[in-house]
């Protein structure tokens, strides 16, 4: 077993976590993280109402009885989604984990504390990781460059990133981007991260609930095939690489605005590639982690196959080598 303090200070067996992923979270997926040892995460803003997501949350409770959380991301929008009330969901469900992303939390982050939840905020630079620390947070979950969806606009790999966090925090920190085995496991420890994030490794499983063409795909795509797009927006964004991805970068390569790319980005064009297996119906986020994905294993399988191949690697490589 790897044990760390993450492991001590949010309740789980495993320092390995399901992010919220859009679409994605929901129970089925996030059960069955729980059930495996690791932190899954219900993405509040799948549901589309608040009222949902406590239907969602009852869902899983109905699957599991070990820990999990729940995603809010805040982002800024012309007619923003009632975040508060999506916050009192959480708290009133007594959930006592949740993953705040996009903005700042400062707003949500007292009545959490009232609660006694603990909120990992997720964190693309040094800087937001120590404004998070100074704030309260419990933990940061940190997104290098190679990550799938926002990775910020500094462009740093996690191989830099993390122990450049690491070195200003006190809080755990989980490593985020570039992850999918063992391997990233414990690098991501020797960097000093608490734990990993995951979320194209656990989109390829067979508990996730999106079609089985987006699952070949990740198994069949290389480390080249993501796209970033909105860079001229500095909102930039990693997603797969598809007909529409390609027309995006290439309107706001030549000069193009928001307005022009927006109804080729819409999400409900992304959440019918996950329901249909149509993967040119819309953009959907993907890593460059899909390429070291090689499988679609059940979660359980492949929980199991990281912590028992990070022993083997920590006890038996890395230890040989310093005998040599």
């Amino acid at each position: 077993m790897v044990h760390t303090r993450f492991c001590d200070v949010f309740g789980v067996e495993h320092p390995i976590v399901q992010g919220g992923m859009q679409w994605v979270g929901r129970a089925e997926l996030v059960s069955a993280v729980a059930e495996a040892g690791g932190l899954g995460f219900l993405t509040a803003l799948t549901q589309p109402t608040p009222e949902a997501l406590a239907d969602e949350i009852r869902r899983c409770r109905d699957m599991t009885d070990k820990p999990f959380g729940v995603n809010l991301t805040i982002l800024p929008a012309i007619t923003p989604p009632p975040y508060a009330e999506y916050r009192d969901v959480i708290i009133d469900s007594g959930v006592r984990i949740v993953e705040t992303a996009g903005a700042n939390p400062v707003e949500h982050l007292p009545a959490f504390r009232a609660a006694g939840v603990k909120v990992i905020h997720k964190c693309t630079s040094v800087r937001h990781a120590v404004k998070a620390q100074q704030l309260g947070v419990d933990a940061v979950s940190i997104d290098g460059f190679e990550c799938a969806g926002h990775p910020g606009e500094d462009d740093i790999g996690g191989l830099v990133l993390i122990p450049a966090t690491a070195r200003r925090l006190d809080i755990p920190i989980i490593a985020s981007g570039g992850i999918a085995d063992a391997r990233g496991l414990v690098a991501a420890l020797a960097l000093g991260a608490d734990g990993v994030n995951m979320g194209t490794r656990f989109l390829a499983t067979k508990e996730a609930p999106v079609h089985d063409n987006v699952k070949r795909r990740l198994v069949e795509a290389s480390e080249l095939d993501t796209e970033l797009i909105f860079r001229p927006l500095r909102n930039t964004a990693r997603v797969a690489s598809n007909e529409v991805s390609r027309t995006v970068v290439g309107i706001l390569d030549d000069g193009g605005r928001f307005e022009d790319v927006r109804p080729l980005v819409a999400g409900a064009r992304g959440r019918e590639v996950f329901e249909k297996g149509d993967l040119d119906a819309g953009i959907w986020t993907a890593g460059t982690v899909q390429g070291l994905i090689d499988d679609v294993p059940t979660v359980a399988e492949l929980i199991e196959r990281i912590v028992t191949e990070a022993r083997e690697l920590i006890e038996g490589r890395l230890t040989a080598s310093l005998r040599r």
